[in-house]
């Protein structure tokens, strides 16, 4: 079992503190997004992977109409009802679960309330998605625990919308479907108009660095949302002077942005220049890994990173700093940040065999800028989301 240690922790912590055991335990991974940076939400293609970190939640029905939630790490119980869910200004890590116990609820009623606790490895605030791994885990679980039956694609909608309506991160669903749909030793490419995704091999030369700045990620505070609807209003500007059809910008080409963004603010422009090419970089990275080319790959991720940094200004100068040290480092192939951005981590793409020096390299080269080494982690491709009692 992935993550064994992290799993007796929390059965132990819910026998002692429910004094039973629970009736369903489901684990969840947190994402890496290796290819595709804020593509999701513009309906175009990600690379992603489900990583060797993640959630279990495990839960057991309850004798009343009441819920109570425990968080496994801090050991705080909070309690909600059945009915009226809302979101909570306090302890705002429980309205993950309870945005996603009222999308399952929303499609079938349940009889009695719940005891649950979550517990986890994934890094707070590192851009690795901790919050869609406790959606995910806390669905499959009270799917499981009250017999309510949902689809991969149905559930990430569910978990999207808890992000949406409780947490305020108008986010799309590159996290939820990158978590349930992981498959060990391999990508996720996913299009995110049609919803379909399908896993692509990395092969035995390629595994990630995960590089955790702990500089500040936090989405909530607009940061994120001042993006998208950006996105959105660039969009709009295409839709009304391009000959074909713009529904979101998926539609449009960089060639087309280069002859037709005259009229947006340059803000906007460049801020809808990055997932353009974002797209074309995702499209030409599948045609790289099919014919093994890692290192053409890795080009595209530092390419990716440029574009964070200069046309979606996402980045900061932490993340900047490591991929700066990736590229003078032998045997890494490429770097970039990972995730929504505005701190958090990076990921760097390396050969196994230099995955411990340039992990080395990679955190003096840190220490030296900012004074403390960044944490830096070897990162598996995994297997998605489960039930595991």
């Amino acid at each position: 079992m992935v993550n064994r240690t992290v799993y007796d922790a929390l059965v132990k912590n819910y026998r002692a503190h429910f004094g039973r055991e629970p009736e369903v335990v489901a684990y969840a991974p947190g994402r890496i997004e290796v290819l595709g940076n804020h593509t999701d939400y513009n309906e175009g293609f990600v690379f992603s992977a489900a990583i060797n970190f993640g959630t279990f939640f495990a839960a057991s029905k309850s004798a009343s109409a009441s819920c109570r939630l425990v968080a496994g790490d801090l050991m705080k119980e909070v309690a909600f009802d059945v009915a009226g869910i809302g979101a909570s200004k306090t302890d705002t890590w429980q309205n993950y679960v309870k945005g996603t116990f009222a999308g399952l609820t929303a499609v079938k009623a349940v009889p009695c309330g719940f005891d649950g606790m979550f517990l986890g490895n994934i890094p707070l605030g590192s851009g690795l998605s901790s919050s869609a791994a406790l959606e995910m885990c806390a669905g499959l679980a009270l799917g499981k625990l009250y017999g309510i039956g949902v689809d991969t694609v149905t559930l990430a909608k569910i978990g999207q919308k808890a992000e949406h309506v409780y947490a305020g991160c108008k986010c799309g669903l590159l996290d939820q479907i990158s978590s349930l749909a992981g498959q060990a030793g391999k990508l996720v490419k996913t299009d995110f108009r049609s919803l379909v995704y399908e896993t692509v091999e990395m092969g035995g030369d390629a595994c990630f660095l995960m590089c955790n700045t702990h500089a500040k990620h936090a989405l909530v505070d607009g940061a994120y949302n001042s993006r998208r609807e950006a996105c959105e209003q660039a969009a709009a500007h295409f839709a009304s002077v391009l000959r074909h059809p713009v529904h979101a910008l998926r539609d449009v080409s960089m060639a087309e942005w280069v002859l037709y963004k005259r009229g947006l603010p340059e803000t906007v422009a460049n801020r809808a220049a990055h997932p353009i090419g974002e797209d074309e970089r995702v499209l030409k990275g599948a045609e790289l890994l099919a014919a093994g080319d890692l290192a053409g790959f890795g080009a595209l991720m530092f390419d990716s990173h440029e574009s964070s940094r200069v046309l979606f200004e996402n980045s900061c100068e932490e993340l900047d700093a490591v991929v700066d040290a990736a590229k003078k480092i032998p045997g890494v192939m490429g770097a970039r940040i990972s995730g929504g951005g505005f701190g958090g981590s990076a990921v760097v793409l390396v050969h196994p065999r230099d995955a411990e020096t340039a992990a080395a390299a990679l955190a003096n080269a840190y220490a030296a800028r900012f004074g403390v080494p960044c944490d830096v982690s070897v990162i598996t491709p995994a297997a998605g989301a489960h039930v595991v009692k």
